[in-house]
């Protein structure tokens, strides 16, 4: 089965948005209105409304350092994501959690990175090296 995950949540200002995710993270700008627009997240269709974001708090516990709660996130092969990582340090990106590995030489080791886009909806990018390792426990 081939299935695309669709998002919607709600951001502040639509230019900050366009410049966040088109600009720096460069997605694909999909349709869009005066309230809302579609992105190309990866692979995935995030739809941005305006509005007010959803509350958040660094209470989930992961390897022992907390990260925000909720979150979105999203998986990429280890080659795409280093240099994805090496952009937002460029940019001096304000990290929640800066570029790191976790469960380094176990089941499921991963390259991680949390930071907020500019309404403080946080996300997380994942890098493996082998995609088999995203279930492996």
């Amino acid at each position: 089965m081939r299935s695309v995950f669709h998002l919607a949540y709600n951001v502040r200002d639509l230019d900050e948005t366009r410049s966040f995710y088109g600009g720096l993270l460069g997605c694909a700008e999909g349709r869009s209105t005066d309230t809302w627009v579609d992105y190309n997240f990866f692979g995935h269709q995030l739809s941005l409304h305006i509005g007010e974001p959803f509350s958040v708090a660094k209470t989930g516990l992961v390897a022992g350092i907390k990260v925000p709660m909720p979150h979105l996130g999203v998986v990429l092969p280890l080659e795409d994501w280093k240099p994805l990582a090496a952009k937002l340090e460029a940019e001096n990106i304000e990290f929640a959690l800066p570029p790191s590995v976790r469960f380094e030489g176990e089941a499921g080791e991963q390259w991680t990175m949390f930071f907020y886009d500019p309404s403080g909806n946080p996300i997380e990018v994942k890098g493996f090296a082998n995609f088999d390792g995203i279930f492996a426990s």
